[in-house]
């Protein structure tokens, strides 16, 4: 038997009184003096001197009894087991979480140019592909789209850097870090198969998932025809109508007494200068601003800016050419080309012959600036189904004269027109093979439309009203904003050089009212 060293005699013996062993390895003394007690926090990473507290003296085998500190992890799990011995006031630290659970999203910010391959600024630390990795597939995209897009970039210099920044997001939401590349590879390959745009408006134009959203919603639009019973709820009523400038009583007055104004002095629409109407014009007599005015806070201050050139109202105009201008008194209209109300239908007795008026038609008109006015050169009609059914240029009347074509914004040039051959007049008889008072009729600011037809109708659809706008009378939200917001597409991208399409406009308008039945009224329906 090996004596013992006496290592433990400075431990009371687990056992107690109840120890039977002849030579116990620990103390059996009642005065033995407390164990020191080592004081550790979680907080501190960094391991620190430790403090003991020695209420008595120390055993003579280690005058100098200390603890070595752990990790708070270690001191947890040490206090957990030691719990049923000691009783403690606060509960263990926890352990912190340091990894998510969800896969890490790393998306890029405003940080597209329009002269050079867009740059990723995104946090690296949470993207799950290497930044570098990201950055060179997104000029892969990039030059594709630019190749893809060579002949509107243009009048779209963004649109690429725009759209390579999207799909590359796209992607990435999609993919996983092993799937990644090979999904942008493909992304190029469909870029490739695309066919080329002729403008912003164009089906290929967009990332993959704006055109699968634009080719479903496609779908429900021409799963939806309009028809009468599904359009009476959005007829206006004739005091909506007054209040919106609709003229629904022919004027007073003998109609179209006067064609035109030559002789007169009148305000410019464009300047506001006075001025005598002639048939021959000095060019660049007027200085006005195409734009429309809109606020904007420049340093701290709010000031009214046009939108053609950013120049204040109180600034000179930018743009130079003929003085024009519009009227709007009912009388001074019917003077110039008469009114008439739209044809009622045919009855079918008698033998009349079959009425081939149809249920829904939208409608668009484009205006030129005459010496009789505004007045209307192009006409455009599609069906319920969106099918161009008409569109044809209106002859000037005899002795009105073309003052300016307004090009901009009626797309119509001097050389097209000329090839009109329809009078006013004439337009309205061919417009009575599919349009009778009962017909709806719908439109975007549809007065001006029906005002320079000199058409009375009463049974029309206006989406300037149903989607009005946020400040109420006498402000309207424009047709191409609304289509971009609520279709996703451009319309009247042509800039200062081709203008508007009345047939466009047309099916676009119509489309509205389209999304306006599925989104507005359905979801109505369903939550009343």
């Amino acid at each position: 038997m090996f004596s013992t060293l006496g290592h433990f005699q400075s431990l009371p013996c687990p056992f107690k009184s109840d120890c039977n062993r002849p030579v116990c390895l620990f103390s059996h003394a009642h005065d033995l003096p407390q164990q020191p007690l080592v004081i550790a926090t979680a907080a501190d990473p960094k391991p620190q001197a430790t403090t003991t507290v020695t209420p008595s003296t120390s055993s003579a085998h280690n005058p100098n009894p200390t603890v070595p500190i752990k990790r708070p992890f270690e001191l947890t799990a040490q206090s957990a087991s030691t719990s049923r011995n000691a009783s403690l006031s606060e509960p263990p630290p926890q352990r912190l979480r340091t990894a998510t659970s969800q896969k890490p999203v790393a998306l890029p910010t405003q940080s597209q140019t329009s002269t050079a391959v867009p740059v990723l600024r995104v946090n690296a630390a949470q993207s799950q592909v290497a930044l570098p990795v990201r950055q060179a597939m997104l000029k892969s995209l990039y030059d594709h789209f630019v190749i893809l897009y060579e002949s509107i970039l243009p009048t779209n210099p963004t649109l690429a850097s725009e759209h390579s920044l999207r799909q590359e997001e796209e992607v990435y939401k999609k993919s996983t870090k092993l799937t990644y590349r090979n999904a942008v590879i493909n992304s190029i390959a469909s870029l490739k198969r695309r066919p080329i745009p002729t403008s912003a408006s164009h089906p290929s134009v967009g990332t993959e998932d704006q055109i699968t959203a634009r080719i479903e919603a496609q779908k429900k639009f021409d799963e939806l025809r309009l028809t009468r019973s599904v359009l009476t709820n959005l007829l206006m009523t004739t005091d909506t109508m007054q209040q919106w400038g609709y003229i629904l009583e022919i004027p007073e007055g003998e109609g179209a007494s006067k064609p035109n104004a030559l002789g007169q002095v009148t305000k410019c629409d464009r300047c506001g200068q006075s001025y005598m109407i002639c048939s021959s014009p000095t060019q660049d007599e007027c200085t006005y601003h195409w734009g429309k005015p809109f606020s904007r806070t420049i340093n701290g201050e709010k000031l009214r800016v046009y939108s053609c050139c950013s120049k204040t109202t109180g600034e000179d105009g930018c743009s130079k050419g003929f003085h024009v201008f519009y009227e709007s008194d009912p009388k001074d209209l019917h003077a110039r080309q008469a009114f008439s109300l739209t044809r009622p239908p045919n009855s079918a007795d008698g033998g009349n012959p079959v009425d081939t008026a149809l249920d829904v038609v939208a409608l668009d008109c484009e205006m030129i600036y005459t010496t009789g006015g505004m007045q209307v050169a192009r006409v455009s009609v599609v069906d319920g189904s969106g099918t161009e059914i008409f569109d044809e240029l209106v002859r000037m009347d005899d002795g009105v004269a073309v003052i300016d074509y307004n090009t901009r914004f009626s797309g119509i040039t001097q050389e097209e027109h000329q090839k009109a051959s329809l009078s006013l007049p004439s337009i309205r008889r061919s417009l009575d093979a599919f349009i009778n008072s009962e017909t709806i009729v719908i439109g975007h600011a549809l007065e001006n439309d029906l005002k320079t037809l000199r058409m009375i109708h009463y049974q029309c659809v206006d989406t300037a009203i149903l989607f009005p706008h946020r400040a109420g009378l006498p402000y309207r939200r424009s047709l191409r904003d609304l289509v971009k917001e609520h279709l996703g597409i451009s319309i009247q991208t042509g800039g200062g050089s081709t203008g508007h399409s009345s047939v466009e406009d047309s099916v676009a308008t119509l489309n509205l009212v389209r999304w306006y039945i599925l989104n507005k009224v359905k979801n109505t329906t369903a939550s009343s």
